[in-house]
């Protein structure tokens, strides 16, 4: 920040979040008001200026329900001496029963558990920031180096430590303190050379968003499966569509394929030069244009790019276009289906460019041609031409 960076590009580029980053260039405000600074200063709270020899909360401080409280701590205590069962006490507190296990296990002298001792430890191993155990223990360092080395993973590294020196408790590290390490050469602990020991070669972290907030694939808003009404659903009307591409060899070249619901009806859509979004726009309005207004009800997509500008070819054709979830196939399962029977035409691997439309009407009749079990032996052609005449 003194080379003019803002707070959120300098804690990105040490690995902290944005709020680590302001309270380390603006102090930690304290219960008392003061604001605690990472060199030691406490400023404020009508004192003067002083240091501190340790950067950490008061131990009655309440830092959050998640933790354990001096009064839960006492209550734990008295449930011991009253022979009550880890569960009661528990219930009492309002806690997990292993979290009160635990407690106890970690924080008892000879049997006899110490609620006021047990609270200042907490507190104190709240204290913040710790260097890391691959600094203080060289090692652990030496042995997490050589197995990185080796391209084991962070989490083979844990639990291996843990079979090779089962005895030596001092050998012990979190698959996340090593990707700490690894990320953020800022905290120390291992050499630059091995991060590039990690399978994915990245040397920053990957970020994953929440499946229910992830933003939209498109600029404009998608009409989910989800909201596809019931009667495309069960089939009962005829004129919607499900669609994909088929590719060729290197994803150079592709196929539109579109299948209606109702009749297995199949159209192939010829695309030159280009699969990309305009190009499969182009090609799906012409393709439908063709067709009469009452089966021109709907779309059913996956979400890959070529359906960019399918705002656009809802205007044009007034079909409404409906998008599948991520990686699920079965949402399209009749287009997936057809899309294997026109494999045998099209094979994978082959350059789908050298296929003209005058190619793909003949395979489209020939399919179309084909009687279903589905439809009771009808072909699908022979379902259509009674849609058409009806």
């Amino acid at each position: 920040m003194g080379s003019g960076w803002s707070i959120t590009a300098a804690a990105r580029e040490v690995g902290v979040d944005r709020r680590t980053g302001w309270d380390w260039h603006h102090g930690v405000r304290t219960v008392d008001g003061a604001r605690v600074y990472p060199d030691g200063r406490v400023v404020g709270s009508g004192a003067a200026t002083c240091y501190a020899t340790t950067v950490t909360r008061p131990a009655d401080a309440v830092i959050s329900d998640r933790y354990l409280s001096l009064d839960d701590r006492l209550a734990v205590a008295d449930g011991l001496v009253n022979k009550r069962t880890f569960t009661v006490i528990a219930e009492g507190i309002g806690k997990n029963k292993s979290t009160v296990s635990r407690e106890v296990a970690a924080h008892s002298v000879e049997g006899i558990y110490l609620p006021h001792q047990a609270h200042r430890d907490a507190a104190a191993s709240r204290a913040r920031p710790k260097t890391s155990k691959l600094v203080t223990n060289p090692v652990l360092r030496a042995q997490v180096e050589e197995w990185l080395e080796l391209k084991l993973s962070p989490e083979q590294i844990c639990h291996r430590l843990v079979k090779d020196f089962p005895d030596d408790e001092s050998m012990r590290v979190s698959p996340e303190t090593i990707y700490q390490a690894l990320y953020f050469q800022a905290r120390g602990g291992l050499k630059r050379k091995v991060a590039e020991a990690l399978r994915t070669g990245r040397t920053r972290r990957k970020p994953h968003r929440d499946p229910e907030q992830r933003q939209s694939r498109f600029i404009d808003d998608m009409l989910m499966i989800s909201e596809r009404p019931a009667d495309v659903e069960d089939r009962a009307v005829p004129g919607h569509w499900e669609g994909d591409l088929i590719m060729g060899a290197g994803n150079q070249s592709a196929i539109a394929t579109l299948v209606e619901r109702t009749t297995r009806y199949t159209m192939l859509v010829h695309l030159p030069g280009s699969h990309e979004a305009e190009p499969v726009r182009d090609g799906l309005i012409k393709a439908m244009q063709t067709l009469p207004e009452h089966l021109r009800g709907s779309l059913t997509w996956d979400q890959g790019c070529e359906m960019a500008r399918h705002k656009q070819f809802t205007i044009a054709t007034d079909m409404a276009v409906y998008f599948c979830d991520p990686h699920s196939p079965w949402q399209r399962g009749t287009n997936e289906n057809t899309n294997g029977l026109l494999r045998q035409y099209f094979p994978k691997g082959t350059d789908l460019s050298v296929h003209g439309p005058a190619d793909l009407e003949h395979v489209a009749q020939q399919l179309n041609a084909r009687p279903r079990k589905t439809l009771d032996w009808d072909t699908p052609a022979e379902r259509l031409r009674d849609l058409l005449t009806t």
